[in-house]
């Protein structure tokens, strides 16, 4: 019922367009049942008596009827087609629209091989159970009541026999339904893991060049390939079961009635017409059963492929704005009082631990730290890419669940660790920063983050970048997605490790550059203290914890940790450039 509420709900305005072509199957399955009453009549009334007329009005009537159902059906296809076409359009949009409001705790739920597979694989298989299921489940149960109804009417000893085999049908096809079922959700999670893994060998493909490791990824996608072969042969294997119960348990009805209808012809309690007529009842309702068998299989893959889509639509965003939130930031001042902050509930251990930070709007702030020492986590608490698990964060001198995030994200500008381009223009990845934004505006952040000097050698702001920006070096596209950052004009401006790339010199530059900003509060996490040891406060993280804080003199003085850190970057005089 879920399912179907899920269906009805999303159909939306292309629910009169679904009604409509029940109603065409519905009216063209009864026009089609009344069919063989009118050939009974003209071969009992009209050819075995010799009366002309009879044969010629209700052939004419047949004729009539097998009009009206070909347009019924023509009409079937056509709205049944655009219900199906706008409900899958529908849900990819829903999706897509609800993957943009999850945090990245919820991010974290689903893989994103698993979500692309949910937008489109299981979107195409409900709008093809739509289109091809809407049908038989219609026509099979209209079909097999009057056909039953009719049947019954023209010869009740004959109709008993569908009464004892019905039973017997209802059973296989129950028990064949139950077995597949499950098998559709494992077969679709099959299909999760070959698209992982032609999304991660697709987009390593330089990687796997630069090491010649092609043959062992064709391995491992034939490996997950096979896996979804054996998936898929098993489950149809046992779907196709249905067709052979059928068809003997069918055909074998269909022999007992030719056999005992001719001896009742023979015996004079049944008239041939009456007969012609019953078989065509037969055939027909065999062929509903048929019908009906076949869709719930169908039906059965749809099932899964709707509990996988109202899987995403029904997550929950961890993170969301109040009623009433706060709509500006004031200032850039950030603090943190006694934050603790772990990935999953059940993590047996924090990732940041009783983290006390006050840091002055204006400031510049470095943070340092070992692989793994809570540094990227930290400052996705700032934007609340994550919520704390218990403490607070504050920006501005507001807790930052009080702010509505778009507010909140708009004041605080990140250039995360991965750096990420999209397939365009310089100018169009600039406009994320500021939609608005002059060429003037795009130039100038573009020089304060050094971008400028090899703007030219790539067409310039209308330079493509190529996929994912491919076009790019490392380094260049680090700084394009700075210079990105600066257009939206934030009261806290992050950078997540986002001058590694790049070489001392215009890392000096950028920062004497960024120096220069007023009334920004910029964090730095690096990896060499020669880009924070100019900074007006440098963090010290070590597991966790803050170990340390204070001015690079400071630091250099009685910090333990950061003595070690710069005695290997600097005082041994390999000039920070090890990261």
């Amino acid at each position: 019922m879920d399912g179907v509420r899920l269906i009805a709900r999303y159909l939306g305005p292309y629910r009169k367009d679904f009604l409509v072509a029940v109603l065409c199957v519905a009216v063209e399955t009864s026009l089609e049942l009344v069919i063989p009453m009118l050939m009974a009549n003209v071969v009992d009334d009209g050819i075995l008596t010799g009366d002309l007329d009879a044969v010629v009005v209700n052939g004419g009537l047949m004729l009539v009827l097998a009009f009206f159902s070909l347009a019924l059906g023509f009409l079937y296809a056509r709205f049944s087609a655009r219900a199906a076409m706008g409900l899958g359009a529908r849900l990819r949009e829903a999706e897509y629209a609800h993957v943009q409001e999850f945090s990245f705790a919820n991010l974290d739920d689903f893989e994103s091989s698993s979500l692309v597979t949910r937008l489109t694989t299981d979107v195409t298989v409900i709008q093809n159970a739509l289109v091809s299921g809407t049908r038989p489940l219609v026509r099979g149960p209209v079909i097999l009541v009057m056909g039953l109804i009719f049947a019954a009417v023209m010869s009740a000893e004959l109709a008993v026999v569908f009464f004892v085999v019905m039973p017997v049908l209802a059973v296989a096809m129950f028990l064949v339904v139950r077995r597949v079922g499950p098998l559709y959700r494992v077969l679709q999670g099959t299909m999760d893991q070959l698209n992982d893994a032609l999304q991660e060998d697709l987009a390593a493909i330089r990687v796997i060049k630069a090491y010649v490791r092609e043959g062992h990824v064709a391995e491992r996608f034939e490996a997950v390939n096979g896996k979804l072969a054996s998936t898929a042969t098993h489950t149809f294997r046992t779907a196709v079961l249905n067709t052979p119960i059928f068809q003997g348990t069918m055909y074998t009805t269909c022999v007992g009635i030719l056999w005992f209808g001719g001896q009742m012809i023979l015996a004079g309690t049944l008239q041939v017409g009456t007969f012609t007529g019953f078989m065509s009842y037969v055939l027909q309702i065999v062929n509903s059963l048929m019908m009906i068998s076949n869709v719930f299989l169908l039906l059965a893959r749809a099932v899964t492929s709707i509990e996988r889509v109202g899987e995403v639509l029904d997550e929950r965003p961890t993170i969301a704005s109040l009623q009433g939130a706060l709509a500006e930031v004031p200032d850039g001042s950030v603090r943190f009082d006694h934050v603790r902050f772990k990935y999953a509930s059940d993590a047996e251990k924090d990732v940041l631990e009783d983290i006390c930070l006050d840091l002055p709007a204006g400031s510049t702030v470095g943070v340092l730290g070992g692989t793994g020492s809570g540094k990227t986590t930290l400052v996705q608490l700032i934007a609340r890419l994550y919520d704390a698990t218990s403490g607070s964060v504050s920006v501005g001198g507001h807790d930052v669940r009080a702010y509505d995030l778009a507010a909140l994200r708009d004041a605080v500008g990140v250039v995360l660790q991965k750096n990420v381009l999209f397939s365009g223009t310089v100018r169009e990845n600039l406009a994320w920063g500021d939609p608005a934004a002059t060429d003037g505006q795009m130039l100038e952040a573009c020089r304060l983050a050094c971008a400028d000097e090899f703007l030219d050698r790539i067409g310039g702001l209308d330079g493509d970048l190529g996929q994912g920006g491919a076009g790019v070096s490392g380094g260049q596209r680090q700084r394009l997605c700075i210079a990105r950052a600066l257009l939206k004009h934030p009261r806290v401006l992050i950078f997540d490790d986002s001058t590694s790339a790049v070489d001392m010199a215009t890392d000096a530059q950028i920062r004497a550059n960024l120096a220069r900003l007023t009334g920004v509060t910029k964090i730095v996490i690096a990896q060499r203290v020669a880009s924070v040891m100019d900074s007006d406060l440098i963090v010290v993280l070590d597991d966790g914890r803050v170990h340390a804080v204070g001015t690079h003199d400071e630091l250099l003085a009685r910090d333990n940790i950061y003595q070690e850190i710069y005695e290997s970057q600097i005082g041994s005089g390999i000039s920070g450039e090890v990261a």
